[in-house]
């Protein structure tokens, strides 16, 4: 396992490009639907994506993990592009569909911890129940199925963080706050276009938007090491 010494000094110069383009996002924060508003939302994104294949990324199977994150990330970029008009809110939402049942697919469902999806699942439904009087039409079908495939990531995200057997490494720490973020990003989506308006809502979404793709990248960093408990169950 890479000590947190050896992780920030491989990690570290390879965020640059990451944290500037966050904030050229923020110093603009430009929300007029244009292809240049949709570059500068999505260059995190693209950033994430060559500091994953930065790190070296092959099609063996050691690096299933990586590949996933990567084709998550691709997808996100999409919705990204998508979700700055708002007649593609629905398509967008398809694309953050796709990448959510790929990150679930890269974290897995070892070990289980059926108590924590439990408790995620109740909390889904809250949210449903809270949100449905604000839906219509397809949205009335579309997110609560997004909310459930978002539910079912952040469960395999956290469930993968093990402290009493001592399982647990920096990255997959890091998948588990990116899960977290995501959570509480769509949640602020949701709640503020489909139940009450939030204040500064733009801002507070892309920070724990862009917090939870960082954490869910920094996943893949020492990945082959994520997978070996795995393999000894």
């Amino acid at each position: 396992m890479t000590s947190t010494a050896q992780v920030i000094k491989s990690v570290g110069p390879k965020l640059v490009p990451f944290f500037k383009s966050v904030s050229v996002y923020f110093v603009l924060l430009a929300e007029q639907p244009s292809l240049l508003t949709a570059c500068f939302k999505c260059l995190p994104i693209i950033s994430l994506i060559v500091f994953i294949l930065l790190h070296g990324i092959n099609l063996s199977e050691e690096y299933a993990f990586p590949r996933r994150i990567v084709t998550g990330l691709l997808f996100s970029c999409i919705g990204d592009a998508l979700l700055v008009w708002p007649a593609c809110f629905v398509p967008g939402m398809g694309m953050f569909a796709i990448a959510q049942v790929i990150y679930i697919k890269a974290f897995g469902f070892v070990p289980l911890n059926g108590v924590l999806g439990a408790i995620l699942y109740a909390l889904c439904a809250v949210a449903i129940f809270l949100l449905m009087p604000g839906l219509n039409g397809v949205l009335m079908i579309g997110v609560p199925l997004y909310i459930i495939l978002l539910t079912t990531m952040a469960w395999r995200a956290i469930a993968r963080v093990q402290f009493f057997e001592e399982l647990w490494t920096w990255s997959k720490m890091c998948s588990c706050a990116g899960g977290i973020c995501f959570v509480i990003s769509d949640a602020l989506i949701g709640f503020h276009y489909f139940h009450s308006p939030i204040s500064y809502a733009q801002v507070f979404i892309m920070i724990t938007y862009y917090a939870a793709q960082l954490g869910i990248a920094l996943s893949a960093v020492d990945s082959r090491d994520n997978i070996k408990p795995h393999k000894q169950r």
